[in-house]
Parts: C-alpha cells; structure tokens; sequence
C-alpha cells in the first residue's frame, strides 16, 4: 500500500505532511542511510589525506568522485541499500557493502577494506545523526522560527501605542501597551534562540569502547585522538566528545531538547494568552469565505490556529522531555536502548514546525479591536489609583494607599468623576491635584 496523507498513521506524514515535508531530508530512513554514507565517505579521504601507508598512493582526484556517491544519492541507492540489510541484518554494515560495490565500480577496490577502518556502527550513526540534527536546525527549524519572531516584532512595533487594561490574576491591574505584551515574547524567544545556537552538536568517534582499540593496535603511533577531534569538528562540522564509551554521552543532545521545548513553552504561552484576548474580544479574527467555525452554531469563529499550535507544541514537548530524561542514560559502556529512541528525533520537531506554522496563521488572522479595548480601561478608573497613590508618597502624604484602598475597593463603578472628586477633596498643591488629574487610564502605561 502506498503511503498517502489518508492512510498514514502519524498526522505528520498525513494530515499535516506539506508542514513538515521539508524534514523528511534530515529525518526519514532514506535520509539517516545518505548521512551514513557521507559520514562514511568522508572518513575513508580523511584516512587518505593522512595518510595512512596503504593510501598513501590513492590519485586524491578521485576524491570529488567518492563524494558525488552520497551528493548524488538517490532514492533507489536507498533502496538497494535496505536490500543488502536484508541479508546483513544490520544496517550500518548494508551501507559499508553498498559503498564497496562503488568502490568496484570507479576501480578502486584495493583500498575498499579502509571503508569502515577500525569503526563500530555508532561512530557512524553518533555523527550521523547529530550532523542530521545540526542541519535540520540551521536549514528549517531555525527559518521557521524566525518567521514566528520576525511576525511578532511586526506587532510590536504595530501596537506600539495601542493602551490595554493589564490584567494580573485575570483582575484589572496597572495599563500596558499592546505592543509591548507581545514584544516580552520577542525577547523571551530571541534569548531562547541564543541558548539554542550556542549548544553544541555533539558527535562521539573512538571505535568499539570509545578508546580507539582498534586503531591503536594498527597503527600505534599515529595519534588517533587528534585524528578523531579534527575529523568530527573540522571536516563534519561538530563537536568532538572525548573520552566517552561506545556511544555519546547525549548530554548535549538533552540540552538541545531542553532548549527547543523551553522555545515551545514560549509560543504555548503566547498561544493562550492571544486565544485569551480574542475571547475577550480584544481581536476579531478575518474571516475566511466558506470556512466554518462551528457545526451547530453559524455565528462562531473560532481560535483554533492559537488552540492547534499548542496542542501539537505540547505534544513535541513531551517527546522532546523524554529523549532529554532517557538518552544520557545508558547500561555500562551501551545498550540498544539509545538507537531505538533516536529513530524519533524528527517527530518533536515535526510537530514543533506544525505548531510555529499554525501560530503565524493565527497571527495573520487578528483583527485589532480597539473600541472593546478602549471600553474596558474607560469602565476601570480605579487602575490610575496606583499611580495616584505614588505621587502623594512623593509629596509626603499621610497614608495615600489607605485612601485609595477605601475609595476603590469597594465593588462599585470608579470612573473619572468619582476620581477626579476624591482629588479634589485632598488637601494637597493644586498644582499637585492637577498633576492627577492628567493621569488616566489610557496615558498611565509607563516606559
């Protein structure tokens, strides 16, 4: 049967496939066996630019035609690859097999018994899939991410001086700025995404028990340490972990977990806070033509971009917590436990994109409504009686907030007159009164 958005198992590869399509070049099975055999490839003209003995007389030209093996790997080398697995029964083993029938091919076969030299399989697939990882980052997470960021900054600076009641314990509290509540969320995902880049990608290369045994007992005085550093951080572009057993240590990999899930906790929040206003009509959302927002009731429509973004957001989140809590762990020097979790990297950040891309579709939908916003800071005068009561602080005044308290703690309307009459009753400067007087609800936004 042939994999269609109808029949997929997982919404990422149905319903929500054209979202998250652009992973399936870091994360699908086709795209962890190409990484293999660049990670291979590339190890084998690592061992050549040493050079080892045996490769010293290799022709370095034939080295572009070795990289065009996994720069031009198709889908039916994919393929021919898992039918060699069926024999193999292991996978890494099926890509070094695959990579020596090339090795035939451009006539090389006298040096194809260094594809492979002194590696287990996790030293390819603990480069493999980090490097996977790093460029599903930089090439797709990151962009969308930004596309959420650089949407919000567009706000900020488009409500820059629309004043809004604030609301702390969901009561009226002190005004704010429109702009200003969505520009925290800029800041708090620009930080997020700093931690983020700043994480190493970690790799692990050191053979069988992570000491070079092998390696070492061939060639005993080559520095293999050092060969191990420079291939992993200057050819793959990743971080070297050294000492580690067979496998890396992923501690990492569950910072980087921890840091994107932090980055979803962000937008979760914004998710709600914005589905928040929209239900107190703060925004309207534009309208689609033929879309519909309830069943049963015509008049409804509905935040479910906000509602959709967290859902899936949550459900990253949790994938995301327990490759952190589970891959640092492992038996003695490894179990199998670490290659059965991480074919399900790419689901967290799957739905991790689903959730940035419904986000900005509910950004885009807002519509400002600023006669509802305006009427809820006109109905809640008594929110200037903080501002009020600073001021007669600053002028020394007997027990200000006191005052206040009893003016405006009281369950009744406070509007302008009632404020305005309690000023004027003060015994204080009439220039001090009239200083009161031009504070507002609409003004008293502070910096």
């Amino acid at each position: 049967m042939k994999l269609t958005a109808l029949n997929a198992i997982s919404p990422i590869d149905g319903r929500y496939r054209g979202k998250t399509k652009s992973l399936s070049a870091f994360f699908s099975e086709e795209a962890l066996i190409h990484y293999r055999v660049r990670v291979e490839i590339e190890y084998f003209i690592a061992l050549c630019e040493l050079p080892l003995p045996q490769l010293e007389n290799i022709n370095h030209s034939l080295f572009e035609d070795l990289r065009s093996i996994y720069k031009h790997f198709t889908e039916e080398d994919a393929k021919d690859i898992k039918e060699i697995e069926k024999t193999t029964n292991h996978d890494v083993k099926a890509v070094e097999y695959f990579i020596k029938k090339e090795f035939d091919r451009l006539e090389i076969q006298d040096y194809k018994e260094f594809i492979h030299f002194g590696l287990t399989s996790q030293d390819i697939n603990n480069t493999s899939i980090p490097l996977s990882i790093k460029e599903a980052i930089e090439k797709v997470y990151l962009p969308s991410l930004d596309e959420v960021i650089d949407r919000l900054k567009e706000l900020t600076e488009e409500y820059k001086d629309v004043s809004m009641l604030a609301r702390t314990h969901g009561q009226p509290a002190s005004p704010t700025r429109l702009g200003k509540e969505i520009a925290v969320f800029v800041n708090r995902l620009e930080h997020q995404r700093e931690t983020l880049v700043n994480i190493p990608n970690a790799a692990k290369f050191g053979g069988a028990t992570g000491n070079f045994n092998a390696h070492q007992v061939a060639y005993p005085k080559q520095d293999w340490k050092a060969f191990g550093k420079t291939f992993v951080e200057e050819q793959l572009g990743l971080h070297h972990s050294f000492p580690t057993t067979q496998i890396e240590h992923y501690d990492y990999f569950a910072a980087l977990c921890d840091a994107m899930k932090r980055i979803n906790t962000i937008i979760i929040d914004l998710d709600r806070d914005l589905w928040t206003y929209i239900s107190m009509d703060y925004f309207k959302q534009k309208i689609k033509e033929g879309e519909v927002g309830s069943s049963a009731m015509p008049h409804k429509v509905n935040p479910i971009d906000f509602e959709n973004s967290e859902g899936n957001l949550g459900i990253a989140n949790a994938l995301f917590n327990y490759l952190a809590e589970k891959l640092p762990i492992s038996r003695l020097q490894r179990d199998l436990t670490d290659s059965t979790v991480l074919r399900n990297v790419g689901t967290p950040f799957g739905h991790s994109l689903i959730g940035f891309q419904s986000t900005l579709k509910g950004l885009s939908k807002l519509l400002l409504n600023e006669e509802k916003i305006n009427a809820d800071l006109e109905r809640n005068w008594a929110v200037v009686a903080e501002a009020i009561q600073t001021i007669l602080r600053r002028e020394g005044f007997a027990n200000p907030y006191e005052a206040l308290k009893e003016l405006t703690r009281t369950n009744e309307v406070i509007n302008q007159a009632s404020i305005h009459s309690f000023i004027d009753q003060l015994e204080i400067d009439s220039k001090i009164k009239a200083e009161l007087k031009i504070i507002t609800p609409f003004n008293y936004t502070g910096i």
